[in-house]
């Protein structure tokens, strides 16, 4: 019989009826003529405070649960999604699946994984922890406040701010289909940021920030240091200027250098490659990189404290057990990113990445995917660069996946015979991306999971600075 679900208790997602639910939808489909069916349930609760010169600014406390479907019918398939999951939603879900599916254009490629394929990694892979809720209400704010009051604390400079904030959040998904697969997962986060804004003596103003996260309270950075360094940050760019169009070596500090990370991770990704829509089409198998270069997707991760990394899951949005593909291996492209459509397409098997919302057909999404380190500490490629340009942000999305241009504005520090010197501003990066990866001449040992993309410091040669 289909049950209702329960509503959302505020700061608890345990909700065991969400599993036999995911299970009556797909039965329901199959009974209204689907030939297969999948369902995905998730819910969840969020805690968001923002405040700025230590007043509340946006507040947010809220809980969501909701319901995505995908029917077959044969080679036919149509995906469907509500947030009503009373008895006559969930009807109403199901009979709109079905009568989608019924016009749609039949694709040889479309359909669940082979049965023998479905898995869930054994055992807690530990991304769920309750702490993120320990602390009541107000003192969530006071994180926020503290935060914010470290930053401004810290240099008569900093005369303003952005704002200061503390978010927590809790979620559980489960995945069931008609061949048999049922799985479910809980994950939990927590952070804290400051943007404190800083100003020189003539006026001009500067914003830089930091943040901290993890799956874990007790694993967040106090307020305190954070703000502080937001605020080291924000000062080090007081008397930005351009420097001369030039070429010269680039060293990306690691919270810039994952971008490229998650560029190779487009460009290797299934849908960009049948689609020829991608420079690495064609490429496997191939150098593309530097020898120095590996690049991983691991979505098995338990980093170094014993928790899962931020993009660790049981299995993948089609309910195939997570594994580790190495992407790039000694330069190598040895892997492209697939789920079970896009491999189809390509004749090849699925690597387990498809990622699953509630609408919609499955895509490809990455899990925690890596730079391999070098050895050698930020400081030590630093000092070996004569002339050159330390980047700390960047700006616009200029990266062309067909052909690898790659074109960012960029702000950072001014690195001269070793040494940083002054701030940059107002100048673009430019270069080609499959140049860039060749031109790798450095790896740093600084690789912290701050997000499910990381990278180590990274320097490349011959890019193009333009400026002045």
């Amino acid at each position: 019989m289909l049950k209702s679900a329960p509503p959302t208790t505020p700061g608890s997602i345990v909700s065991p009826d969400l599993d036999s639910l995911a299970a009556d939808v797909v039965a329901l489909a199959t009974k209204a003529g689907a030939s297969d069916a999948e369902a995905v349930v998730r819910e969840g609760d969020e805690f968001s405070v923002t405040v700025r010169m230590g007043e509340i600014e946006t507040l947010k406390d809220s809980g969501s649960r909701g319901l995505g479907l995908r029917v077959f019918l044969g080679k036919r398939s149509a995906s469907t999604s509500t947030s009503d999951l009373t008895a006559d939603g969930i009807r109403q879900l199901v009979d709109g699946a079905i009568a989608l599916a019924k016009v749609t254009e039949e694709d040889p490629f479309t359909g669940l994984p082979e049965t023998e394929e479905f898995g869930s990694l054994p055992g807690d892979l530990h991304l769920y922890y309750d702490d993120v809720y320990s602390l009541p209400g107000p003192e969530r704010i006071e994180w926020a406040r503290r935060c914010e009051a470290a930053a401004l604390a810290a240099d008569p400079r900093i005369t303003n701010s952005d704002g200061g904030s503390f978010d927590a959040s809790t979620g559980r998904k489960v995945l069931a289909n008609s061949r048999g697969f049922v799985g479910s997962y809980r994950t939990s986060y927590a952070g804290i940021s400051a943007a404190p804004i800083a100003a020189d003596g003539n006026g001009h103003m500067q914003r830089d920030g930091w943040w901290s996260s993890a799956r874990r309270l007790t694993d967040v950075e106090s307020p305190e240091a954070i703000g502080k360094e937001a605020a080291r940050r924000t000062l080090r760019r007081l008397g930005a200027r351009r420097v001369p169009t030039q070429q010269a070596p680039i060293v990306f500090a690691p919270e810039v250098a994952r971008t490229l990370v998650g560029s190779v991770f487009e460009a290797a990704s299934g849908d960009a490659i049948w689609r020829h829509a991608s420079f690495l089409a064609g490429k496997l198998g191939e150098p593309i990189a530097a020898s120095a270069i590996g690049i991983v997707d691991d979505n098995t991760m338990i980093l170094p404290a014993g928790i899962g990394g931020f993009g660790t899951s049981p299995f993948d949005g089609e309910g195939l057990p997570s594994r580790r593909t190495p992407v790039v291996e000694n330069g190598v492209l040895s892997n492209y990113l697939l789920n079970t459509y896009s491999a189809r397409k390509l004749g090849m098997k699925s690597t387990h990445n498809a990622s699953r919302g509630l609408a919609g057909t499955p895509g490809i999404g990455c899990g925690n995917l890596y730079l391999e380190p070098g050895a050698l500490a930020p400081e030590e490629i630093i000092s070996g660069v004569s002339a050159g340009l330390y980047v700390t942000s960047l700006m616009g999305f200029g990266t062309n996946l067909v052909t690898g241009d790659y074109s960012r504005g960029a702000t950072g520090l001014w690195i001269e015979n070793g040494q940083l010197t002054h701030a940059v501003e107002e100048v673009t990066i430019a270069g080609n991306l499959a140049e860039m990866l060749r031109n790798v001449t450095a790896l740093g040992n600084d690789l912290v999971f701050r997000g499910s993309v990381a990278s180590p410091t990274i320097r490349i040669d011959g890019m193009t600075i333009a400026g002045v």
